[in-house]
């Protein structure tokens, strides 16, 4: 799993990319099959932005959340994510 981490407006430091690779690495143990992240943190004035695309096997998903600080914005997000891949993940497997 290859993660790209790009900020707006915001110096990406070496705290907020550990931080955003232990909440992917989670999320890799749940769905084996993620490729690529993409991963866009934004500052707009008192708004802490997180958002990012997720490329699946077969799917794109994308998620983003709004927060006063960075890193719950990121936890809010992977939370997002989380939901939407299991929801992916219970779609492609076969229930019988």
């Amino acid at each position: 799993m290859q993660v790209i981490i790009t900020g707006h407006h915001l110096e990406v430091t070496e705290s907020l990319k550990a931080h955003v690779d232990a909440k992917f690495a989670k999320l890799a143990r749940h769905f084996d099959n993620v490729t690529d992240v993409h991963v866009i943190l934004t500052v707009e004035k008192l708004v802490q932005k997180a958002e990012a695309t997720l490329q699946l096997s077969g799917a794109k998903l994308f998620a983003e959340d709004h927060q006063e600080d960075m890193y719950v914005a990121i936890d809010n997000m992977v939370d997002k994510l989380d939901r939407q891949i299991t929801k992916h993940k219970e779609k492609t497997t076969s229930h019988r």
